[in-house]
């Protein structure tokens, strides 16, 4: 690789590094809040929530590694417009496709990348997720253990804990059960310990009493207990971990259903062959969005004031892309074979940045050029 070509691409993959970190930091601090919230809050521990940040991550860098793609071709051609090194370096020969050669390198070290996130990681990670989510929302203790607020476990039904000993113990318990039509019992306890029999989790509760009231005659009887066991199997209802995801599924399953992927999925054929077909898609889009943002900043020639015109028209173009993309993806299982729409995004994306190039190379469309960015839009040096 001639020296030019590996200092641009050096200094494309230092502002992709710093791009990248910044976004995911910014979106991973936007979950995580959210996680921290939910799983602390609710008396997780704080392994739990750096366990699910973790497997929340792949899906976070697959989002935004496009993004840091084009936001590092779009400042590192910004930044060589300004300094004028374009115009040196064309002044010697490079064309404009030339120039981009470095830029296609590095748009296709970021695709194969995301393969590697959106085939492997991001499909395990999802999966592990859900796995171990189904797994803590059938977690008892963690539903039931915490101090000094009522919870409702189910319609019906108030849990009251005053204070967790460091054993494990509960002290001050009080349950009220309002499932039974016509009647309430309420339970209240010194103290009270979980346990599992092997058929569902009981809460033993300890010198305690039991009120009932019946709601037709207005009759309360109360009860006094040394020991007494409630199931609270009726009142934990135990989530299943069934049926696969296609965002779960290995990418070979997707692109050739069968009737078992199906009927494990409850998706169609099209649906699953979309999902697949798009995990080729993401990384392809990646690698069209750097050519257009440095295409887009040779398109607007030389000036030297700033190029926040070609800067807009770059990020009006990827809006664009992705509005494609988007609308594609809603429209690929209309018909048999739409799975092809997921290539479309790429396809305009590469036409868009081949069309930039190329009028950057056109010195007979230097006044349209002038008109569109400014009188001083030109390449030649001053």
């Amino acid at each position: 690789m001639p020296r030019f070509d590996r200092y641009l691409l050096a200094q494309l993959l230092i502002m992709f590094g710093f791009f990248a970190l910044v976004l995911v930091l910014v979106q991973w601090v936007n979950r995580a809040v959210v996680l921290f919230d939910r799983l602390i809050a609710n008396g997780h521990s704080a392994m739990v929530f750096l366990e699910f940040s973790a497997l929340s991550l792949p899906s976070v860098i697959g989002n935004v590694l496009p993004i840091a793609s084009f936001a590092a071709a779009v400042y590192v051609a910004n930044r060589l417009a300004s300094d004028s090194e374009l115009v040196v370096v064309q002044s010697t020969g490079f064309s404009p496709f030339r120039l981009a050669r470095p830029v296609l390198v590095f748009g296709v070290f970021v695709g194969l990348m995301l393969a590697l996130l959106t085939n492997f990681l991001i499909p395990a990670s999802k999966a592990q997720l859900r796995y171990r989510q189904v797994e803590i929302r059938n977690n008892a203790t963690a539903r039931l253990l915490h101090e000094g607020r009522f919870l409702h476990p189910s319609p019906g039904v108030s849990f009251y804990v005053g204070r967790i000993g460091s054993d494990g113990a509960l002290e001050n318990i009080f349950l009220s059960d309002r499932r039974e039509p016509g009647g309430e019992t309420a339970f209240s306890a010194r103290s009270a310990v979980l346990a599992n029999d092997g058929r569902g989790i009981k809460l033993i509760m300890f010198d305690g009493m039991a009120q009932r009231l019946d709601t037709g005659t207005n009759r309360l009887a109360t009860t006094r207990f040394g020991e007494f066991v409630f199931d609270l199997g009726a009142l934990l209802h135990q989530t299943s971990f069934t049926g696969v995801l296609p965002s779960e599924m290995r990418t070979r399953d997707l692109l050739r259903p069968d009737s078992v992927v199906e009927s494990i999925t409850g998706q169609s054929a099209e649906m699953l062959r979309r999902e697949g077909h798009w995990r080729f898609s993401l990384p392809a889009l990646a690698v069209v969005t750097s050519l257009i943002g440095f295409g887009a900043i040779l398109a607007g020639g030389f000036s030297r004031f700033s190029l926040w015109k070609q800067v807009a028209m770059a990020i009006g173009l990827l809006i664009a892309l992705k509005s494609v993309d988007n609308l594609a993806f809603q429209r690929a299982t209309s018909w048999p074979g739409g799975w092809i729409l997921a290539y479309l995004a790429p396809a305009l994306g590469l036409a868009l940045a081949g069309a930039l190039l190329w009028l950057s190379d056109r010195p007979a469309l230097a006044a349209f050029r002038r008109r569109m960015f400014g009188r001083r839009a030109r390449w030649s040096a001053p």
